[in-house]
């Protein structure tokens, strides 16, 4: 299937770290965090790429038309340094469209505008390509095809927690409780949507408010819960703990390292009753 992937923001939050780039080239190890997700979907077997570029999107197309793939790859080099052979490679069978979004577009408006780009697609993924996760994708398709919905999203419980304070009647504090969100999960922004989807936009609409609301409303929308690895790259924070993890070696992300992973991506379509659902 296509996968749609947001990466035209701003992200005002991580500018104090790199003002000069947009957040989905900040870099974890040898590689961007976009490749990074690209990767991860590449390994479910769903490598047909839609980039809505926005901010510096000129950076974007300039890393994938100089992209090098001995960064990340081993490979073999001999006839005093004429001959090359790479020993694995990563993006030789991905499928990569670069789509201009405008500057200032929100999310939905470039959902839509890269609609012309999914043919005639019934059923294709999205997301919002600052996100990391040891999801089973293939398992999480398959509650998509069971829920049959126009849409579907993965969520998860936050990892931000409260200190809560307590004090007496003069104010002084008497203790401190570390206390976690209980019961809230969030949306992780891994979607599977159906080409329906766009039956619920009007001009200017974010893609998960007002086109979502119309879908509960209709009772479209659903959520998969995940409750194990998933980090967002929002603030300089969220990049030095993902650099963390990638420094200490086998970050939990990097499912296509594991031995045993089923790695042939489910097929969402016609064959599975989609298609021709009632919606």
């Amino acid at each position: 299937m296509k996968v749609v992937l947001f990466c035209g923001g701003l992200g005002l939050r991580l500018r104090d770290y790199a003002d000069h780039i947009p957040k989905p080239m900040a870099p974890i190890g040898y590689r961007p965090i976009i490749w990074h997700v690209m990767k991860y979907f590449a390994h479910f077997g769903h490598r047909d790429f839609i980039l809505c570029l926005g901010y510096r999107g000129d950076l974007i197309k300039q890393y994938f038309l100089d992209y090098n793939e001995c960064v990340s790859n081993d490979f073999v080099l001999s006839n005093g340094g004429k001959s090359l052979d790479l020993v694995n490679s990563d993006i030789d069978d991905w499928h990569i469209t670069f789509a201009e979004t405008g500057f200032r577009a929100n999310i939905g408006e470039r959902l839509v505008a890269v609609q012309k780009y999914l043919g005639d697609d019934a059923v294709f993924l999205a997301n919002y390509s600052d996100g990391l996760t040891d999801l089973n994708f293939n398992q999480y398709l398959e509650y998509a095809r069971e829920h049959n919905k126009v849409a579907t999203f993965v969520s998860v419980k936050p990892s931000l927690s409260y200190h809560i304070t307590r004090t007496d009647d003069t104010g002084l504090v008497t203790g401190i409780d570390e206390v976690a969100h209980s019961g809230i999960r969030i949306n992780a922004g891994f979607f599977v949507l159906k080409r329906e989807i766009f039956n619920y936009f009007r001009p200017g609409d974010e893609l998960v408010i007002e086109p979502f609301r119309r879908l509960i409303r209709e009772r479209q929308l659903a959520s998969y819960e995940h409750d194990g690895f998933f980090a967002a790259m929002d603030t300089f924070k969220d990049k030095q703990l993902l650099d963390n993890l990638y420094e200490a070696g086998n970050p939990p992300w990097e499912v296509w390292r594991r031995t045993g992973e089923k790695t042939r991506g489910m097929q969402l379509g016609r064959e599975h009753n989609l298609v021709d659902s009632k919606t």
